[in-house]
């Protein structure tokens, strides 16, 4: 018989990854624990430690990408105040 495919929360895998950087047991003893294989603590802890640096930096990101798409807004807008410009102009032409 087909094992389903499990699906972790986030809260889960936190809780899992904080319970291994604690190092108050082993991985073997936490794979028991939460009935999951070693090599899955071992990849979430290393994903955790990665990406940890980014959550004290996400708000500057945050405002730089809204900065950011405000300018490709206002530049988008303009393109079509011109494009409609053009657009009219060449229908006077024509007719």
């Amino acid at each position: 018989m087909k094992r389903s495919r499990r699906k972790f929360t986030a809260e889960f895998k936190a809780r899992v990854v904080l319970e291994a950087i604690k190092e108050h047991k082993s991985l073997s003893e936490l794979a028991e624990q939460f009935e999951l294989h070693p090599n899955l603590i071992s990849i979430w802890k290393r994903e955790f430690l990665e990406n940890a640096a980014s959550v004290f930096s996400k708000g500057n990101e945050d405002k730089k990408t809204i900065q950011d798409a405000e300018k490709e807004k206002e530049e988008l807008f303009k393109q079509i105040g011109q494009l409609k410009v053009e657009n009219d102009w060449l229908k006077k032409k024509v007719l």
